[in-house]
């Protein structure tokens, strides 16, 4: 692929974060409904007073600030992290698009599919996040689907100009963390729940594609991260050493972690090692 001017780059970057703004706000239903089981189909409702929410109450971040972060009908406050999940989301988008865009050296078309690719990840990671977070859980409707998506779409990528030999490591990748979390969980049933396991093989799927070390960094970070959170929660006193905590969130922050700085992270550590 033809080297991107940065105008260009930060024009689609732009047009990106638009789009993550849309699924941004998409994500906030899912995030309600999933856990719940209600259909992502049924028409969107005040919770509080049942009236219908309206085309122009549902813009992304603006309809918020207009509507001072209330319902039209009945006034109840609507809580912040609506917008916030759509700016997340919108940003997350920008970001991804520009440094893969920047980086790539793949063909336009596989660029393409490789990039819709990792901005499911993005907002997977975003609504499994907040899932874990309220509800301990990682819903099998969207974490099982997901090893699906992410073959499909790097598999095109290769028959689009990639490297076989990625989409070869992205599935040993799967197959090592899913593996690796399961022996966790034999040993500690109550340490690792099924849904870790499960988001672990689609995790080691997207670091795998990228390379061995975005691998090694995105599954160490995990347990880097959330071991220093509950260590200072212990240290603040509003956790025990038996307190349950979603692990999920740590180990896909660990993996946008691996994504972004994985492959750089190892080379700068193997070549300090070797070097010295």
């Amino acid at each position: 692929m033809t080297a991107l001017a940065p105008a260009t780059i930060a024009a689609l970057a732009g047009v990106a974060a638009v789009f993550g703004l849309v699924i941004g706000s998409f994500l906030n239903v899912v995030v309600s409904r999933v856990p719940a089981g209600i259909p992502l189909t049924r028409e969107s409702r005040c919770p509080a007073c049942d009236a219908p929410v309206r085309p122009w109450q549902n813009v992304p971040v603006l309809s918020w600030m207009l509507l001072r972060g209330r319902c039209a009908t009945c006034r109840t406050a609507i809580s912040a992290r609506y917008p916030l999940v759509e700016l997340a989301t919108g940003v997350a988008f920008a970001g991804v698009t520009a440094a893969t865009l920047a980086t790539t050296t793949l063909p336009a078309a596989a660029t393409a599919v490789v990039l819709v690719a990792y901005l499911y990840f993005v907002s997977i990671a975003i609504a499994l996040t907040l899932i874990d977070l309220d509800t301990h859980r990682l819903p099998n409707a969207i974490v099982l689907p997901s090893y699906l998506v992410a073959g499909a779409l790097f598999a095109l990528a290769c028959l689009l100009g990639a490297d076989w030999s990625a989409l070869l490591r992205a599935g040993i990748g799967a197959a090592v963390l899913y593996g690796f979390y399961a022996v966790l969980r034999l040993v500690r049933p109550d340490g690792m729940g099924g849904g870790d396991v499960k988001l672990a093989g689609v995790i080691g799927l997207y670091l795998g594609w990228l390379g061995w070390g975005a691998l090694a960094v995105g599954a160490f970070a995990a347990f880097v991260l959330g071991g220093v959170f509950g260590l200072a929660l212990m240290g603040l006193q509003r956790a025990g050493r038996r307190t349950a905590i979603p692990f999920g969130p740590w180990m896909l922050l660990g993996a946008l972690g691996g994504i972004a700085a994985g492959e750089w992270l190892a080379g700068w550590y193997t070549g300090t090692v070797f070097t010295t």
